[in-house]
């Protein structure tokens, strides 16, 4: 695959306030043509990091792509440094000059003449017309690579990059085609995941592997390029089927859904109500499952038993068993989920009870110690978990083990 480095430039992005939207637009854009991003780096408003990044880009990568940096200001450095790298001078361009001059007159406003400055462009390099704004884009042909220097405001680099980059772009992908694989798992680690399908995917040199891993589930994306989409989706299809073998038990989706509406997708399936008793997720289960479009179909109610005495209200626990076996216990789970699918006359009923840390552990229940039960027509299921982490991530990832439940229990249906 034709390969593509990206620099984002801008002092703002190195700071906690701003996120770098673009090259991940610019990612999902150049993947769909069949060109892979190999490297993205982020540069300050700084002309010598600025020129470190691109000479390092220009040795390694045929298409280097650059973000911002192309305004009025003194702080708009990329023209100049590109130019110093390269070797070409900036000549002030006529027509960007008027254009510029034009846009500013037909909003009743003067140019400030730093403005002049964005008319300023490589020789050698072409124009890429900017609709929505002053600063127009450039393409440079520099002996094996291709420089691109994009506006910074999304608004004028993506219809530029989509009106005047992508078929140029797809030109010098030769038209490959692609086609890709999804498999989102849980139950399985990145580690333990990786070693069971590494000596299935290290087989298949033509297919780009990668794992994307959060708490409580790994992502497996498959992509493979080819002269023709039917031959690509041949190749990808060929690992894709030994993966899905492997990991048959773990896998959730084979599309971007998330695990709840998954979830949602076989209680609706089924024809099946659901509701849920938590204590140390708080109500983050039922509201995963009611972040669901039309999950009204199927989630009918949900009890947060935070303490004891809520346990014995609102969940009928006898106290006795809390005295006996602790709120966080296999027996009390038990009796959540039974409770809350008894009270409410749903199909499933969930309960979930556990320490989220970071005080409260013991040698024999340490923080991260949960309980989780699924009640059905078929009985009562129970799994204990110990998960590692802070308290948000403790608290996640036990909803993502008490939907995993759900979801093995519905199709057990």
């Amino acid at each position: 695959m034709l390969s593509a480095e990206i620099i984002a430039i801008g002092s703002e992005l190195l700071t906690p306030n701003f996120v770098d939207t673009n090259s991940m637009y610019l990612t999902r854009q150049l993947n769909e043509i069949g060109i892979s991003v190999v490297m993205k780096a982020i540069t300050g408003d700084d002309e010598n990091y600025l020129e470190q990044a691109l000479r390092g880009s220009l040795e390694r990568t045929p298409i280097i792509i650059t973000i911002g940096g192309l305004g009025p200001t003194e702080d708009d450095v990329t023209k100049k440094v590109v130019a110093r790298v390269l070797r070409r001078q900036l000549v002030l361009d006529d027509d960007i000059l008027a254009s510029i001059e034009k846009r500013f007159k037909a909003r009743g406003v003067e140019m400030p003449k730093n403005n002049a400055r964005q008319a300023l462009i490589l020789s050698g390099s072409e124009v890429l017309e900017n609709k929505n704004g002053t600063a127009p884009g450039l393409w440079i042909n520099a002996d094996r690579n291709h420089v691109v220097l994009l506006p910074g405001p999304p608004s004028e680099l993506m219809p530029m990059f989509e009106e005047t980059c992508i078929p140029r772009l797809r030109k010098l992908a030769g038209g490959m085609a692609l086609a890709r694989r999804i498999f989102r798992t849980t139950g399985l680690p990145e580690s333990a995941l990786d070693a069971r399908i590494a000596p299935i995917y290290q087989k298949h040199k033509n297919v780009q592997t990668t794992l994307l891993a959060k708490p409580g589930q790994v992502d497996v994306r498959l992509t493979a390029a080819a002269r023709t989409e039917a031959e690509a989706d041949r190749t990808v299809q060929d690992l894709a089927d030994g993966i899905e073998k492997e990991l048959q038990e773990f896998i959730f989706a084979k599309t971007e859904q998330s695990l709840e509406e998954i979830v949602g997708m076989h209680l609706v399936d089924k024809k099946a109500t659901i509701a849920v008793a938590e204590s140390c997720t708080g109500g983050m289960l039922a509201e995963r499952l009611t972040g669901v479009d039309g999950s009204s179909r199927y989630f009918l109610s949900g009890i947060i038993t935070y303490s004891n005495q809520s346990k014995i209200d609102l969940a009928g626990i006898p106290p006795l068993l809390l005295e006996m076996q602790g709120a966080v216990s296999e027996e009390v789970a038990r009796g959540l989920a039974e409770s809350i699918r008894e009270k409410i006359g749903t199909t499933i009923g969930v309960g979930i009870t556990g320490i989220a840390g970071p005080s409260g552990g013991s040698p024999e229940k340490p923080v991260g110690t949960v309980h989780i039960a699924v009640a059905g027509p078929g009985g009562i299921s129970h799994q204990r978990y110990v998960f590692p982490g802070s308290r948000d991530r403790i608290r996640w990832q036990a909803t993502q083990a008490a939907l995993n439940m759900t979801r093995r229990v519905l199709l057990e249906m």
